[in-house]
């Protein structure tokens, strides 16, 4: 049985656009999903507007295109779903130290080149940024979650991707000496604490006895 997350209760925590992308679909760690975010592509549409993919204005337009034209929608949707899966399937394989198959490597660097196709380089006040203005695009949300991917593969200190010791969230460990196991202290850290209180305290007893 899968469980439904709404986008606006979803934990933030990957430190990084494209893990936190993967994280929209959750469940035991090594273990198939159980917990999915995205259920459609308005779905999809919130979460990119929640995390400053788009803009409220794009977000709005997305909205109409999609009631206008669901079957587009759909397959849009259905793409960007896919991008998760591979998102997921490349960096869990990095988090545990193994290199991703070629198969899923070039299916990035495919969809990078697409992603790129649609962009423009815009001056900002640091510098050129990739941006995408084609607002009305169903794929518009996607793009950028392409780039995020591949940038952090190529550019991003990948000794720090990690994965959750207590759900499959992956996140970027940013702590000073790379010691960070848990997507949240306040979630996976505080039940495994309580996990091992209870253990401890079920063998003191069981010695008392």
């Amino acid at each position: 049985m899968v469980d439904t997350l709404a986008v606006n209760e979803l934990p933030i925590v990957g430190g990084d656009l494209a893990l936190d992308f993967a994280n929209t679909h959750s469940g035991p760690p090594g273990g198939l999903p159980d917990v999915e975010s995205l259920v459609s592509y308005e779905d999809l549409v919130a979460w990119a507007l929640r995390v400053g993919v788009v803009a409220p204005a794009e977000a709005q337009e997305l909205v109409r295109q999609a009631r206008r034209r669901p079957a587009d929608a759909d397959a849009a949707f259905e793409q960007a779903v896919a991008l998760r899966d591979l998102i997921f399937t490349i960096f869990v394989s990095i988090a545990a130290d193994a290199e991703p198959s070629a198969e899923a490597l070039a299916r990035l660097r495919d969809d990078e080149a697409e992603a790129l196709a649609q962009a423009t380089l815009t001056a900002s006040p640091i510098g050129f940024a990739w941006t995408w203005p084609r607002r009305n695009d169903l794929d518009r949300p996607r793009w950028p979650i392409v780039h995020a991917a591949a940038t952090l593969l190529t550019e991003g200190r990948l000794e720090r991707v990690k994965a959750c010791g207590g759900c499959r969230y992956l996140f970027l460990d940013e702590t000073k000496n790379g010691s960070r196991r848990w997507c949240s202290m306040a979630d996976c850290g505080t039940r495994a604490k309580m996990r091992r209180f209870v253990a401890r305290r079920s063998a003191a007893r069981s010695r008392a006895t």
